[in-house]
């Protein structure tokens, strides 16, 4: 059953009431200063904006369609505030709509390094998006601007981390902001929000975990899709095939290891009962890279026929199964076959390589992975990763886990009290994530399955096929989510399943349905493999 949730518009606050002075107006001194525990208030700035228009699409708008505003007015607010005796200066940002505010409050999050903030363009999109549909929407910088990039911020100097900005961006920051922006709200309306909601994608979607696991009672709705979970053990698989290479002194070029993944997608493909360029039953796929070694094919970088070296398919295994000891124990998980190994210079993938004119091919790392080991767990910004050994690789996944699990992993399984608290959370995964494992996903939602037999009561998790990492790829946007979120946390309709628009073998959209895991979706083998028609969960 496909789900179809109407736009929720109840009373608004007019623009007629606005101009008459029913509502307050948009300057700094209709504001007080929020009430926030351990923290001072430094400055609150607001200005009208009015004629504002923009398009948002939705890969910059996780969990929602693609909207367009059109002239809207608006109430831009800033509060600036530290808490004494941290040196931190973090900037709150709200979006208060005139005239058509749905009194409701949507929070988004951020993405890398990036906490969110005014600054930051995925953060101000979404809230464009959200404004469009009438929610008053906040951000917060968590005070380390809007750069991805931790070294301006990491360090107060080489060997001592400042984890206050640290603790800033994994936690703090998140519940002053809830507390500021609804008290934003209640002082521009005269009401509180009936219903807050949080919504973000990768660091996005790991901050909404942190809420519902810290702040349990302090939003009524969380999206939180392909989430930064398991930080320390996701950062360091970030650069596992980097070390790979660097331990066999060997590089492949990107576009044998493209290859292989279209061929591990071509072999996987209809193992759910239907080709469409999706590999939907990734536990069925035994590709076996080893087995095309030799192979001859046209390499597209180079427009020359090239044939896979070993050292590509030793990279690809190594990448599709996961960081592994040097005793060959597990550490964590890869992403999966189907995922993009090579990546590009502006979409990062963790086997990355660089190659000039004649082949000669060098490893690119993560800059994610490399600044989290460099500036957090070594504290060095010139450490080298290159020459790292593996059992160096391994004590340096050790020690990031000793020194930083309890502040930002974000694993804590334990969501009893966000479930006590009445809330509801929804989670996507693309399954061909290239940056941040969707087995990583899977797994916490496991561990919280073990604790509570009824998560599904309160919390929903699906799968996508042939999504990247929060967006593009084939599989289609999961742009029902946060509907389908409203729709559970006001009217109590839990998604059993999701719509999605994957892009067909030819080009054209097909319709598919997302099912809530563990369930798997299953083809009936009978009905048109382009509508969902024939789609169900099992």
């Amino acid at each position: 059953m496909r789900l179809s949730q109407a736009p929720i518009i109840p009373k608004v606050i007019t623009m007629a009431s606005y101009l008459n002075a029913t509502a307050p107006l948009c300057a700094p001194s209709t504001f007080t200063f929020p009430d926030l525990f351990g923290a001072q208030i430094l400055s609150i700035n607001a200005n009208l904006v009015t004629n504002f228009s923009t398009s948002v699409k939705d890969i910059y708008f996780a969990n929602h369609p693609s909207i367009t505003i059109e002239n809207a007015t608006f109430c831009n607010v800033t509060v600036s505030y530290t808490h004494p005796g941290q040196g931190d200066h973090i900037n709150v940002g709200a979006y208060l709509p005139v005239g058509t505010w749905n009194e409701r409050m949507q929070a988004v999050g951020g993405g890398g390094w990036v906490a969110g903030g005014h600054n930051f363009f995925l953060s101000t999109t979404a809230m464009a998006g959200a404004m469009a549909s009438g929610y008053a929407t906040i951000t917060t910088d968590a005070g380390l601007g809007a750069a991805n990039d931790a070294s301006p911020w990491a360090l107060l100097s080489p060997g001592n981390v400042n984890l206050y900005n640290l603790q800033n961006l994994a936690s703090v920051s998140l519940n002053d902001e809830a507390i500021i922006g609804k008290s934003l709200i209640n002082d521009f309306y005269g009401k509180p929000p009936k219903y807050s909601y949080w919504s973000g994608c990768s660091q996005g979607g790991r901050q909404g975990l942190m809420l519902a696991q810290r702040y349990p009672g302090v939003y009524d709705g969380i999206a939180a899709a392909a989430p930064a979970i398991n930080w320390n053990s996701l950062f360091l698989t970030m650069l596992w095939s980097q070390l790979v290479m660097n331990l066999a002194g060997e590089y492949p070029q990107g576009c044998e290891l493209d290859e292989l993944s279209a061929a591990a997608i071509s072999a996987c493909d209809g193992l759910d009962g239907v080709v469409d360029g999706l590999v939907s039953n990734i536990k069925a796929c035994d590709f076996d890279p080893f087995t095309l070694i030799g192979t001859e094919f046209n390499c597209s970088t180079t427009g020359k026929n090239i044939k896979i070296s070993k050292i590509a398919a030793e990279v690809a295994n190594a990448t599709w199964t996961g960081p592994r000891g040097a005793d060959g124990r597990f550490l964590w998980y890869g992403p999966n076959i189907g995922a993009d190994l090579s990546g590009t210079l502006t979409t990062q993938a963790l086997a990355m390589t660089t190659c000039n004119a004649n082949g000669t091919c060098v490893g690119a790392p993560s800059p994610l992975g490399a600044q989290w080991v460099a500036l957090f767990i070594k504290k060095n910004p010139d450490f080298n990763l290159t020459n790292m050994t593996h059992e160096q690789f391994d004590e340096l996944l050790h020690a990031g886990s000793q020194q930083y699990h309890s502040m930002i992993d974000t694993s804590d399984a334990d969501l009893s009290g966000f479930k006590a608290a009445g809330g509801k959370m929804l989670t996507f995964h693309g399954l061909s994530d290239q940056i941040i494992p969707a087995s990583g996903t899977e797994h916490y939602y496991n561990e919280v399955t073990k604790l509570d037999s009824n998560v599904h009561d309160f919390y929903r998790y699906f799968e996508v096929p042939g999504l990247q990492h929060c967006a593009l790829g084939n599989g289609g946007q999961a742009t029902a989510v946060f509907d389908a979120l409203v729709a559970w946390v006001e009217d109590g309709i839990a998604p059993d399943t999701l719509p999605v628009s994957p892009t067909g073998l030819d080009g054209t959209a097909i319709e598919r349905i997302l099912c809530p895991y563990p369930s798997v979706v299953t083809y009936d083998g009978v009905s048109d493999p382009a509508t969902a028609d024939g789609f169900s969960c099992v």
